[in-house]
């Protein structure tokens, strides 16, 4: 450190120091650094006195008044003392106003020097404090360093380096002194801390440039300080090359192999650094910086350099190492290792194979196997002595999926399927138990990527807990051993995030731990932490507890009931090392827990004792079932649209799922049920589903998809309600269907589509309607039915607007997967096309004698006008039919009747738009008591008007060509004019 005056020494006169100047701890030091210091502003300067006037003429007054009295002119000296009152008074003024300046700047000074001495007192407190905060090595190591400070937990502990040591800013404030150049100089001087610790943070990474020697020092000096402020099993130490190390590195205990939070990287010129470590490296003058480093320190002398950091720089002394030093420390550091976490053990990682027993006869009622060491014995585990439920715990790394592995195997290879079965779940990621799934003994294995069926498959826990109650009861047994069931293991990797995806299945593994030893169930919970996972009526019946290596503390205690597995070492050598507690263990035995290779897995399955045993569930539904295959499923009855017999004159859907009962039954739409509403997006099966019903039905009736075609069955179905009695009615994408009609035909069409609902059930039709989403209209249908087949849905809003709940979405729903009463269904499929669309509408051919033609011209008027060519009509305006029609008049005809007066020829078609018909009102009326009125479909407007009509007309859809056909005493029609480039 620079010498610097001791500012102790200005320290004893800080008891003067007025409150005004800030807080002073009774021991001479504020008690905060950045408690304001405040300088006084600068004496103002005494006003100058005014001239005494009137004290000056005062003597000159009297002198006046005696000589006036006595006559003695003597007395006017008097006169003289004015003058000289005035001169001493500001003779004394300027005397008193040097004093005073002189004063002020004395206490100014005083204040000052007082000042300076806290400031100083501040800066070597902040100072000691930032180097408390961030040592480096000489501060970890060095004469008056504390054994406890290195490997010392604390937040923010090796989150930043050291890299030198300069001026930074201090947080020690001094205010006031305006205008006052020495105290402006003190406020400089405080706000600067010199010889502080400058910091880099260490995901930067950091790159050293300068000579080789001193560069390569101050890379040892910076990584020598990562690993005397982290732990071994914190930070991992390794070079970029290894056969470029230096031999200090591989003596580090953060170089040994193992996981760590943290991984640091030396690097050499010309090294690849890699990219998500924290790397350190050394590179040549006037070379760029890898990219992992956003610091540059380029060593300038012995002990200076410079840092480029931030877009700022700035100068600084740097610390080095020679290579001695370091092996030195790196010696020591790896004797403070061994004696804070144990020697290795010499004997390595131990393999299954070696501790493997021999089979166990068919009538043992234990699950005993060597799965561990302890001290090199062997250590048996018995889930059922022990048991009967387990619980194992331990951090990321620390070895739990191996420890469940090797119990399996073991159990496997001990037992035979008669004696033992497993139904494994991995919520950990869906791989940790993959190379399980070739051994007989597991009837299944269920993951989290997967989450319909693993709650689909758990939920059949509770079939077997009901199917094993049974077998007991007909066995007149007291528990699972007077019969011929196998022992059931369920082992869980990661309970927290099994019953964070499926909350209800807490309470089925509560119940089973309850009942399990009973039963013959027996669970293995592994876990990352115990506490805050388990129930405690859960954990309470899970006597034996397995605890790995575990980062908290309070994990350690409330399994085994000390603090030892959180203080196992987290090196990979130790990896697998446990504690174990039995309900009859005083204490935790520590163990090591024996590896599974492959092979051994592999040799197990091959040698595998006994028949396939039952699956726990029955599998999942097929994605295409056929109606044959619906049909042949049977049992008792059961009610709903799931029923495990259907009756005649039942409708088969498809094969519903019963994992609570493990078992499958048909899905069908009863006999008494009148309807059934079917909602689900495009491409989830309803069409399947319709053609399903159709295939089922003598004669169905099939709403078209026309809407013209629709507009005319569903007009006929409501207003005759005898020609749909007895029959199905199926209408498939009725939503979409209401939004091709304008208002008022979508509302009408609703409304004749709920007299035919209405009209549906006992004495009249059954309805199926399908849609996307139950809203607007359409939804107000589907409440009219009161059944639902829900499909898969684009949205979870979608589906819960459908009737399902917000649990059981599932977007990636299969084609036909349906829910029918709360079960999952798959909806039958049948080789049977839907009917062809109806036919066409018929072509307009005149053949009144006259017909009346409301168009707007354009493309129609000119296919109006060739029909009626071709059918040797006459073709005439309106304004020159009513003139012949006039002078009919003037001689007794009617006007517009007959034929052609001039020509004789008949018929005769008049054309003209809706206002020219509404002049010519009487030759309107005249055409509409014995001949045709045909009204353009584009001039719907004035359909009402020309008409006289109330109801709407049939529904003729834009851009089609078509018209309406009026005839007096006759129904509309709907008819088609062909247009001239219609290749009919």
């Amino acid at each position: 450190m620079p010498h610097r005056p001791d500012p102790t020494a200005a320290l004893t006169d800080l008891e003067g120091v007025p409150e005004r100047y800030g807080p002073v701890a009774g021991a001479g030091l504020p008690d905060r650094l950045d408690a304001p210091l405040r300088l006084p502003d600068p004496p103002v300067a005494p006003r100058r006195g005014a001239l005494p006037l009137v004290a000056s003429a005062v003597p000159i007054l009297g002198a006046v008044v005696l000589w006036a009295v006595t006559g003695t002119a003597m007395m006017l000296w008097f006169a003289a003392l004015g003058p000289a009152i005035a001169a001493a008074s500001l003779i004394d003024g300027a005397r008193a106003t040097r004093t005073a300046r002189r004063r002020g700047a004395l206490e100014a000074e005083g204040a000052r020097r007082r000042v300076a001495a806290v400031v100083h007192a501040r800066h070597d407190r902040e100072r000691r404090e930032a180097w408390t905060r961030h040592p480096d090595v000489l501060a970890l190591t060095g004469d008056g360093a504390r054994a406890g400070d290195i490997w010392r937990a604390g937040a923010g502990r090796g989150d930043e380096l050291v890299v030198g040591r300069g001026v930074v800013r201090s947080i020690v404030q001094v205010d006031g002194g305006t205008a006052d150049p020495a105290s402006a100089r003190l406020a400089r001087m405080a706000a600067v801390l010199e010889d502080a610790p400058i910091t880099v943070p260490c995901d930067a990474g950091i790159a050293v440039c300068g000579p080789e020697a001193l560069a390569r020092a101050v890379v040892r000096a910076l990584a020598l300080q990562a690993c005397l402020l982290l732990p071994p099993d914190r930070l991992r130490v390794s070079p970029a090359v290894p056969a470029r190390a230096e031999r200090w590195v591989a003596r580090l205990p953060h170089a040994q192999p193992g996981h760590a939070a943290r991984r640091l990287v030396l690097c050499e010129a010309g090294m690849p650094a890699p990219a998500g470590a924290l790397v350190i490296a050394r590179i040549d003058p006037h070379t760029a910086p890898p990219p992992g480093c956003a610091a540059v320190i380029t060593v300038t002398g012995i002990d200076r350099a410079r840092l480029d950091h931030d877009g700022q720089s700035c100068d600084i002394r740097i610390e080095g190492i020679s290579r001695e030093q370091a092996e030195g420390l790196a010696n020591a550091l790896a004797a403070r290792a061994e004696a804070a976490y144990g020697p290795f053990d010499d004997d390595g990682a131990i393999s299954l194979d070696e501790l493997l027993p021999g089979s166990a006869p068919d009538d043992a009622r234990d699950l005993r196997v060597t799965i561990a060491r302890e001290h090199g014995a062997p250590f048996d585990l018995d889930l059922v002595q022990d048991g009967p439920h387990a619980v194992v715990a331990g951090m990321t790394g620390a070895g739990k999926s191996e420890l469940l592995t090797s119990w399996i195997t073991a159990l496997c290879a001990r037992f035979s399927t008669h004696q033992v079965t497993f139904l494994l779940a991995d919520f950990k990621g869906g791989t940790a138990f993959d190379r399980l799934e070739s051994l007989a003994h597991v009837t299944g294995v269920i993951t989290d990527l997967d989450g319909a069926g693993a709650r689909r498959a758990l939920q059949s826990l509770r079939a077997e807990l009901r199917r094993r109650e049974a077998e007991i009861v007909r066995a007149g047994a007291q528990d699972v051993t007077g019969t011929r069931l196998a022992r059931l293991v369920i082992v869980v990797d990661e309970y927290a995030a099994l019953t964070w995806a499926h909350p209800e299945l807490d309470a089925v593994f509560t119940d089973i731990a309850a009942r399990g030893r009973a039963l013959g169930m027996h669970l293995i919970l592994g876990t990352q932490r115990a506490s805050g996972t388990f129930r405690d009526a859960l954990l309470a019946n899970c006597p034996l507890r397995i605890s790995l290596r575990v980062s908290d503390p309070v994990d350690s205690r409330v399994l085994v009931g000390t603090d030892a597995a959180a203080a196992l070492s987290g090196d990979v050598r130790r990896r697998g090392m446990a504690l174990v507690r039995r309900a009859a263990d005083d204490a935790p035995h520590t163990v090591r827990i024996a590896l599974t290779s492959a092979a051994l897995v592999e040799a197990t399955a091959a040698a595998v004792r006994g028949e396939t045993p039952r699956p726990t569930w029955l599998p999942a539904l097929p994605e295409r079932v056929t109606l044959g295959e619906a049909a042949a499923l049977g049992g008792d009855p059961a009610d709903g649209l799931t029923r495990s017999a259907h009756a005649a004159g039942d409708l088969l859907l498809g094969i519903a799922d019963d994992p609570e009962r493990q078992r499958r039954m048909p899905a069908v739409l009863p006999t008494a049920e009148r309807g059934l509403c079917v909602i689900g997006a495009a491409g989830s099966g309803r069409s399947t589903l319709l053609e399903t019903i159709a295939a089922q039905t003598a004669d169905p009736i099939w709403i078209s998809r026309d809407a013209e075609a629709a507009w005319d069955l569903i007009a006929r179905l409501a207003d005759e309600p005898t020609a749909a009695i007895g029959r199905l009615v199926l209408a498939d994408d009725v939503d979409a269907l209401l939004t091709r009609f304008p208002a008022e035909y979508a509302q009408a069409l609703t409304e004749r589509f709920e007299r035919l609902v209405y009209a549906a059930g006992a004495g009249g039709p059954r309805i199926v309607l399908a849609l996307q989403r139950a809203a607007g209209a359409a939804g107000r249908l589907a409440e009219l039915l009161p059944r639902r087949v829900i499909l898969r849905c684009t949205t979870r809003a979608e589906f819960v607007a459908a009737g399902g709940a917000p649990g059981d979405f599932d977007a990636e729903m299969p084609p036909g997967r349906a829910l029918i009463d709360g079960r999952t269904v798959q909806i039958a499929v049948v080789p049977r096309a839907r009917p062809a669309e109806p036919a066409g509408v018929d072509r307009w051919v005149p053949h009144a004698d006259v017909t009346a033609v409301v168009t707007r011209g354009g493309p129609l008027g000119r296919a109006v006008e060739a029909t009626a060519a071709a059918a040797g009509a006459r073709v005439m305006s309106l304004d020159e039919y009513a003139s012949r029609g006039m002078t009919g008049m003037a001689s007794g005809a009617a006007p517009g009747i007959g034929s052609d007066a001039v020509t004789g020829i008949r018929p005769v078609v008049v054309i003209g738009d809706g206002e020219q018909w509404q002049r010519s009102w009487l030759a309107l009326q005249a055409v509409r008591v014995s001949g045709d009125l045909l009204v353009d479909a584009a001039c719907a407007p004035d359909y009402r008007m020309l008409t006289g009509e109330r109801a709407l007309a049939p529904y003729c859809e834009p851009g089609r060509g078509r018209a309406w056909l009026v005839r007096a005493g006759v129904p509309v029609v709907r008819v088609q004019l062909v247009l001239p480039a219609d290749p009919r």
